[in-house]
């Protein structure tokens, strides 16, 4: 008989949780509820073989103003002088010329605000209110697509790409105005043309216009930020999204943040390598002591734990602050006119931003992460700006972080500016960072720079390359608010980067490059671990892939694997790997990993004798057995369940199967109490029961479904 899984059912009803102090430094969500179904949207080859393809409205358009909730920046406040981390050591590595580049769109937005991601084997680009899928020549699979593929009926815009590497899965969102929140769409399958889309469009409320959008990938969640003057974050629950299911949200304030009237936060955003542990999910935002309410420059970290099964257990932490060396971050006293080019109209800096993203990698015994916001580096000179970037690490999930190096970059050109910067690590710990440059004598042009693992600490080693010129300057104010980096997962060396330049009009131009002039003769590394997520037992094969990074054949390689930090496991893959290649190997001692619904999580070690670089010899996942009914056991095949309410206290529960015995039914709280008990008995193939919880405090509350076999839960959210 063919066995069938079962979903868990979420019903809730949106209900708001007062932030209080849990214990001391921290506060729970301010908000807390469901997102409404996904609609299941076609994938773009269906939809251009039934004619259903919405094509992008290249309309010119005018962007919506940045937002501002009062200049916080006081005149003559804030730090002066030379920026005391200039690099003023010239680069002494020559950088290898682009991969490749190709136009992903011409725009008649303004601005374009491009955002991409790559992937296995595609690339996504989009811009304002529209996107495009390339393969990775740059070679055009689809036509220009308005959002409105995606996200039925709405094309407003600020769309952000993104690949879930741990989940093999592409993302696209998008704001939205009416009512004021968030679009999520998330591809079914790895194959961004031929698979469908997850799109959640409605119940992710944000009170006020989310404008300026961030968004990251983290294992218990996807995240964001936008520019509100409520100054929140919110999580959406990534296991539920992914398997198309209803999923939470929640919300937080950010305590004790100040801003210069425009609010950019940004959240670490797993990059590739090593899957990070679940929790401690950290948001970073500069503080400029210009800025009113800030004594000294430095940044804040907040750490978020989130609680999907008790959202009221969710708790944000009071921010670390970090001291950093003096920066100013502001430009001409905080307006949005601020880089002279040769002639037209100065553009935006996009000051007090962190820039797009901040990506996080973990290595062996530390974790790290990379950002950049743009800072004037010379004001006694006149302004020029320069890229501040910092590089933090922490020891392990949920210690402080701390400062390994911080560097200021300017341009080997005298008076050229550079700023919208985005950067990333690759599988060594190199550096990789594309940014944008203008000057009164040189029109826009998108350049990238970067730097290995063990060079001088604060300092971008690579000498200047070019991925793309203007012919022309921009004839408005407004410059991307986007530029995105993103690090090639195949072989998790290459850098992809979209930004907007004039050639003649308003485009947008993807760049590749790398930093491989210096590649070690001795180094391996482990890239994935089976089983993923499903149905486990007692006794699993752990089968790991291992990926030579190095110069020169391997083999004899010590390997280790543990199962939630238990002992590990030691033996040696005595097989052959060539410069540049993979292979598999499957550990003889089987794990067990049979708890229903545990989240296991597989670290593993490879451990080359004579490795040049043992940083990336650490790789983990988070695995969740997710449970199949078995032979014997209770098996609702082809089951339907639903759960109604009319007053939000009263629920009708219905359950239709092929299952022909009585099933046991009862609910409880969280603490565990029983609140009811029933046996139901089936009556053609249907079970039906009334829930009364008029009697009970709102909260969460689980329902048990099953037999003196099997249980199965799932959750109630009584309002």
């Amino acid at each position: 008989m063919k066995l069938k899984h079962y979903f868990f059912v979420v019903i809730a009803i949106v209900f708001g949780i007062q932030a209080n102090a849990q214990q001391q430094g921290v506060a729970g969500p301010v908000d807390s509820g469901i997102l409404a179904d996904p609609v299941y949207v076609p994938s773009i080859a269906e939809q251009l073989r039934n004619g259903t393809f919405v094509p992008a409205d290249n309309t010119p358009t005018e962007g919506r103003p940045k937002r501002q909730y009062g200049n916080r920046i006081v005149p003559g406040k804030g730090s002066v002088g030379v920026d005391p981390v200039l690099q003023t050591e010239a680069p002494t590595r020559q950088s290898n010329p682009p991969l490749l580049t190709f136009e992903a769109d011409i725009s008649q937005a303004t601005p374009s605000d491009p955002t991409g991601a790559v992937g296995p084997n595609h690339y996504l680009a989009a811009w304002n209110s529209a996107f495009r899928i390339f393969d990775k020549s740059g070679n055009p699979l689809t036509p220009e697509a308005s959002l409105a593929t995606i996200f039925p009926g709405n094309a407003i815009g600020d769309p952000i790409m993104i690949y879930d590497q741990m989940a093999d899965r592409f993302l696209i969102t998008e704001f939205d105005a009416n009512p004021n929140g968030f679009n999520v769409a998330v591809s079914t399958g790895p194959d961004p043309v031929n698979d469908g889309w997850h799109v959640y469009t409605t119940g992710f409320g944000t009170g006020q216009f989310p404008d300026y959008t961030k968004f990251s990938v983290w294992p218990d969640g996807y995240y964001v930020t936008a520019n509100i003057g409520t100054r929140r974050v919110f999580a959406v629950e990534r296991e539920k999204m992914i398997n198309g299911e209803s999923a939470q949200f929640q919300s937080f304030q950010l305590g004790g943040i100040s801003t210069s009237g425009f609010y950019s936060p940004q959240g670490f955003h797993h990059t590739a390598g090593s899957h990070p542990e679940p929790g401690n999910f950290n948001i970073v935002y500069l503080q400029d002591d210009a800025w009113s309410g800030v004594a000294d420059d430095h940044l804040k970290i907040w750490t978020i734990n989130v609680d999907w099964e008790t959202p009221g257990n969710s708790t944000i932490s009071t921010a670390q602050e970090i001291t950093t060396a003096d920066f100013i971050s502001v430009f001409d006293g905080g307006s949005f006119a601020n880089l002279s080019q040769p002639s037209g109209p100065a553009i935006d800096a996009l000051q007090a931003t962190i820039m797009n993203q901040a990506q996080f990698r973990q290595f062996d015994g530390y974790n790290s992460v990379v950002f950049n916001f743009v800072v004037d580096t010379d004001p006694t000179a006149g302004e020029l700006a320069g890229v501040r970037w910092y590089e933090l690490r922490q020891t392990a999930s949920g210690q402080p972080w701390s400062i390994f190096q911080e560097g200021t970059y300017t341009t080997p050109t005298a008076g050229r500016h550079a700023f919208s910067g985005s950067m990333a690590m690759d599988i060594y710990g190199n550096i990789g960072m594309a940014y944008s440059s203008v000057s009164t004598s040189e029109m826009i042009s998108i350049r990238y720079t970067g730097r290995l693992q063990g060079d001088a600490p604060g300092t971008m080693t690579f000498a200047e390359g070019l991925l793309a010129q203007s012919t022309a300057n921009s004839p408005s104010t407004r410059f991307a608010d986007y530029v995105h980096l993103t690090v090639d997962p195949v072989t998790d060396r290459n850098f992809w980067h979209i930004a907007e330049y004039f050639n003649p009009n308003r485009r947008d131009v993807v760049g590749v490059f790398n930093l491989e002039n210096a590649l070690p003769a001795n180094d391996v590394a482990i890239v994935d671990i089976l089983p993923e997520s499903g149905a486990l037992t007692a006794t699993e094969d752990i089968t790991i892939t291992i990926e030579n990074y190095g110069t020169t054949t391997q083999t004899t390689i010590p390997v280790t694997y543990s199962i939630d930090g238990g002992v590990p496991v030691a033996e040696i893959y005595t097989g052959s790997i060539p410069a540049g290649g993979t292979d598999t190997y499957t550990f003889t001692v089987q794990a067990d990993l049979s708890i229903p619904n545990h989240l296991y999580r597989i670290e593993t070690n490879a451990n080359l004798v004579g490795d040049n670089f043992t940083d990336n010899d650490y790789y983990a996942e988070n695995v969740r057995n997710v449970e199949i009914l078995s032979a014997g056991d209770l098996q609702f095949e082809n089951a339907e369940l639903f759960v109604t309410s009319t007053d939000n206290k009263n629920f009708e529960i219905t359950l239709r199967t092929t299952y022909d015995d009585v099933l046991q039914f009862s609910v409880y709280d969280i603490n565990g109490k029983q609140l009811v008990f029933n046996n139901l008995v089936n009556e053609g193939n249907k079970f039906t029961y009334s829930l009364d919880m008029s009697y009970v405090a709102s909260g969460v509350y689980m329902i048990k479904l099953g037999n003196s076999t099997i249980e199965k839960s799932a959750k109630i959210i009584v309002k």
